[in-house]
C-alpha cells in the first residue's frame, strides 16, 4: 500500500532493481585451487602460484571466474601430506590440486586424488613412477627422470662421445629414483655402464669421492644429489682443480634449498636438462615476480607459475568443476608457458623438446640472462 501511495518511490525502487540485478548476474564464480608445498620454508612455489592467480584475476575482460589459492604445507610426521590433500579436497572443496614437493609426498597426494574427483598436477617432482600408477587425472609439467636421463645420455655418450662416466648420488628418495632411471636408460641404450659413487655426508667421504673420480679416469660426472650436496661437490671439484664436465637434473636448482648466490656457483660448470624456455614470456614473468617479491624467480617458482596457469586455463576451457571435463581440457591443451610449450601424453607426462644446457645466473641458460 505504501508503494502505491508513493508512485515516485515505486519507480525509483524498480529502476534500482534493474540496475542491481545485472551486477548480481555478472558476479564472478569463486574457483578454489589447492597448492601443496614441502614445508613452511618452501615459499618459492607459493609465490609463483600466487602471481599466476593474481594475474588471472587482474586480467581484463575476465568476469566469469575469480580464482583463490589455498596453500598447505606437508611438514610433520610421515603421512601429513595425504591428510593435507584430503582436507583441501573435501573441506576446502578445491577444483584442482597443484603440488610442489618431493616424490614421496607426491605419491601420497596421488593416492588421495585417486579417491576423489580432483585433478592433480605436479610442478616439481620428476619421479617417473607417478605416471606409472595409471591415475587418469595425474599430470606433470616437469620433464620426468626418464626423459631427463634420455637427454643426458644423448648429450654425454652420443654428442660428446664420452665413454667413462662417473655418477655421484646421495641416499635421498628423489636422488635414487633419478639415478635408477639414468642407469636403466644407459643399459637400454647399450652404452658403457657408469662408475657409481655414493655420498654419505661426511667431510672425509667427499674427499674420497674426488679420489675415486680421478681413479676411474672419468670423462665427466653426473650428479644425482640434493642441492646442498651438489654444491659441496662442485666446490670440491673446483678446489681440487678437476675440470671434468658436470651434468645434473633440474631438481638441483631448488631456490628453497640454496640462495641465488649459491645457485650461481653452478654457472658455466654444470649442465642440466631443460625445456626450450619461451624467450618472450620469461622476461615479463621475471619482471612481475621481482616487482611483487623483490627477487629473481628460481626454478621452483617458475614451474609453479606455469603449473597454476595450466590449471587456470583448463578450468576456463572446461567451464565446470567436473573432473572429466578438466582432465580432457588438460589432455588436449597446448599451453605456451614460461618453460616452453607444454602438452601432455596419455599418462600425464609432459611432452616437448628437451635439451641439455649450461646454467647461467642459477637457471638453464635458455631462460635468458641479465
Amino acid at each position: 500500500m505504501g508503494i502505491i501511495q508513493h508512485p515516485r518511490r515505486a519507480f525509483l525502487i524498480i529502476c534500482l532493481a534493474f540496475t542491481i540485478l545485472p551486477l548480481w548476474s555478472q558476479q564472478a564464480e569463486l574457483i578454489k585451487i589447492g597448492l601443496l608445498i614441502q614445508d613452511k620454508a618452501s615459499l618459492a612455489a607459493k609465490q609463483g602460484a600466487e602471481l599466476a592467480v593474481k594475474m588471472a584475476n587482474d586480467k581484463r575482460g575476465e568476469k566469469r571466474y575469480r580464482f583463490q589459492l589455498i596453500t598447505k604445507d606437508m611438514e610433520g610426521p610421515w603421512g601429513t601430506g595425504s591428510k593435507q590433500a584430503v582436507d583441501l579436497i573435501f573441506e576446502d572443496e578445491v577444483w584442482a590440486l597443484l603440488g610442489s614437493h618431493d616424490g614421496r609426498n607426491a605419491h601420497l597426494v596421488e593416492q588421495a586424488a585417486t579417491k576423489s574427483p580432483v585433478v592433480f598436477l605436479s610442478a616439481w617432482s620428476s619421479d617417473p613412477t607417478l605416471s606409472q600408477a595409471f591415475v587418469p587425472w595425474f599430470f606433470n609439467c616437469v620433464p620426468n627422470d626418464r626423459q631427463q636421463a634420455d637427454k643426458l645420455i644423448e648429450e654425454i655418450y652420443n654428442k660428446r662421445k664420452f665413454t667413462r662416466v662417473a655418477t655421484i648420488a646421495d641416499n635421498a628418495y628423489d636422488s635414487n629414483q633419478a639415478l635408477k632411471s639414468f642407469l636403466e636408460c644407459v643399459k637400454l641404450s647399450g652404452k658403457n655402464e657408469p662408475v657409481n659413487l655414493l655420498y654419505n655426508n661426511s667431510t672425509t667421504e667427499i674427499n674420497i669421492l674426488a679420489d675415486q673420480v680421478i681413479k676411474a679416469k672419468a670423462d665427466c660426472i653426473v650428479l644425482f644429489c640434493q642441492p646442498s650436496v651438489s654444491l659441496k661437490i662442485i666446490r670440491l671439484l673446483r678446489q681440487r682443480k678437476m675440470n671434468q664436465p658436470v651434468f645434473g637434473t633440474l631438481s638441483i636448482l631448488n631456490e628453497n634449498k640454496l640462495s641465488s648466490k649459491e645457485l650461481q656457483e653452478f654457472d658455466y660448470i654444470m649442465s642440466v636438462t631443460s625445456g626450450i624456455w619461451n624467450g618472450t614470456k620469461y622476461p615479463a614473468f621475471r619482471q612481475e615476480y621481482m616487482k611483487l617479491y623483490g627477487k629473481i624467480p628460481g626454478m621452483v617458482a617458475t614451474y609453479a607459475f606455469d603449473g597454476m596457469n595450466l590449471l587456470i586455463e583448463a578450468i576456463r576451457i572446461s567451464g565446470s568443476p567436473e573432473l572429466e571435463k578438466i582432465k580432457q581440457a588438460l589432455l588436449k591443451i597446448r599451453y605456451e608457458g614460461v618453460t616452453g610449450l607444454i602438452r601432455f601424453d596419455g599418462k600425464g607426462n609432459r611432452e616437448g623438446v628437451f635439451s641439455v644446457v649450461k646454467i647461467l645466473n642459477g637457471h638453464p641458460d635458455t631462460a635468458g640472462g641479465d
